[in-house]
């Protein structure tokens, strides 16, 4: 017989159920089942008094950089963090080297990924080597296991490839992701253009530089009817644009992260490359719309951009070092911070973390119906720790959070019902 494992006297947080209330979660042979009256013999019982139990943390937007760049992260590693962070799944970006542009390396990004530590969903290249320059094979990959299609790290800039690719997109059923830029805009910039950039000496990026494609991949998906899902959204104009339309009833989402709403450009004062990523860290003004966005679903999920990078890549001038940072060990910590400053409930932060991605990738997940896989994310509201570079399970320890104090983590991580991380 297989073995029972009950989650006892914990608070369960289902929105895709509507259930908030203490109570016991069920779990066999991977799956949610009914609790019964009495205990099996053998069951695995956890008291989870004070403690949160949400359907698993699904990430949306992360960088395992395998294959091709494993000194950075491996998808071991990459899958450990997010574990540790509370991920169940974690939706992997296709610029790798090579790049995930056929199936070839999307089996590969599979078969490593089997006996990880959470769930990996490869997304695949829009474009040939993410070059812009003609369609990857859409068909080909989505067969091998993409769920969905993107140039992340590169804006396709060429407006009616983009419009092929939502095209055959849309035939195969796959979302498209789009990193939101105009180039010409951005080109030799490294951080939020702004008094702060001025004072630093540094090339400013203006917020234009994404609202514009952000408005071009709205006007494409109300043309293809595609499913358009616009990634790291850090402007308050790109919020507008968003949500206009929303209400024409164009198929878009959106995602924002954790240092958008946490962090603005004053972060980067004293030259600090680990907070420099792209897009950079804005204003003052972008980080309250984005809060404002998260609260009135505008903005449907939060993703982490986990972009980890080696010292090799940070330790250099502001200007000339790499973009991205690590965000899967943190993000969780950084939206219960949202829940208790009364921005967000805790039901909209599972919506915000587990339920939207889940329904946007089209995987399994962001539900504890009886019946449903049992990927579970157990939280402590409670729980205090310091973030720091010798803890964290990422390879790279490029976080402008290293050494912050915080509230609230993930103390359970269970993948089909076997527990990934565990935390006394």
């Amino acid at each position: 017989m297989e073995k029972t494992m009950v989650l006892q006297q914990c608070r369960v947080i289902d929105p895709a159920n509507d259930r908030d209330a203490i109570g016991d979660i069920w779990v066999r042979a991977g799956k949610i089942v009914a609790a019964e009256t009495t205990l099996p013999e053998n069951a695995e019982v956890y008291n989870l008094t004070g403690k949160w139990v949400v359907p698993g943390l699904i990430d949306i937007h992360v960088h395992l950089r395998e294959p091709g760049q494993e000194y950075k992260e491996s998808i071991e590693t990459g899958t450990n963090a997010a574990a540790a962070g509370g991920f169940t799944a974690v939706a992997c970006m296709p610029n790798t080297s090579p790049v995930n542009d056929n199936a070839t390396v999307t089996r590969y990004i599979l078969e490593k990924a089997a006996p990880c530590r959470a769930r990996v969903y490869p997304v695949g290249a829009i474009s040939k080597s993410s070059k812009g320059e003609g369609l990857a094979e859409f068909g080909e990959m989505k067969q091998a296991g993409i769920v969905a299609v993107t140039d992340d790290g590169m804006p396709v800039l060429d407006s009616q490839l983009m419009r092929r690719a939502m095209e055959y997109a849309k035939s195969h059923k796959l979302l498209v992701m789009s990193h939101s830029e105009e180039a010409a805009l951005s080109r030799n910039g490294c951080m939020n253009e702004g008094l702060t950039a001025t004072r630093l000496g540094l090339r400013g990026i203006p917020a234009a530089a994404e609202s514009i494609m952000v408005f071009r991949e709205a006007a494409l998906a109300e043309l293809t009817g595609a499913h358009v899902h616009i990634a790291h959204v850090s402007t308050k104009e790109s919020l507008a644009v968003i949500s206009m339309a929303k209400s024409r009833g164009v198929k878009l989402t959106a995602e924002t992260a954790p240092h958008y709403f946490t962090l603005t450009d004053e972060a980067v004062v004293g030259y600090d490359t680990h907070a420099k990523m792209n897009p950079p860290l804005r204003s003052e003004e972008d980080r309250q719309a984005i809060l404002a966005a998260l609260a009135d679903g505008t903005l449907d999920a939060i993703a982490t951009d986990h972009a980890p990078h080696s010292v090799l890549e940070k330790n250099v001038e502001f200007n000339e070092a790499a973009n991205g940072i690590t965000g899967l060990e943190t993000a969780l910590s950084l939206s219960l911070a949202l829940v208790r400053e009364g921005v967000i409930s805790e039901k909209r932060m599972v919506e915000l973390m587990s339920v939207a991605p889940a329904r946007i990738l089209g995987v399994p997940g962001g539900s504890l119906a009886e019946g449903e896989v049992a990927d579970i994310t157990v939280i402590d509201p409670d729980a205090e720790f310091t973030f720091t570079a010798e803890e964290s399970k990422s390879k790279g320890k490029n976080s402008p959070f290293i050494g912050w104090r915080l509230k609230g983590r993930a103390v359970m991580t269970l993948v089909s019902g076997r527990v990934q991380h565990h935390i006394e």
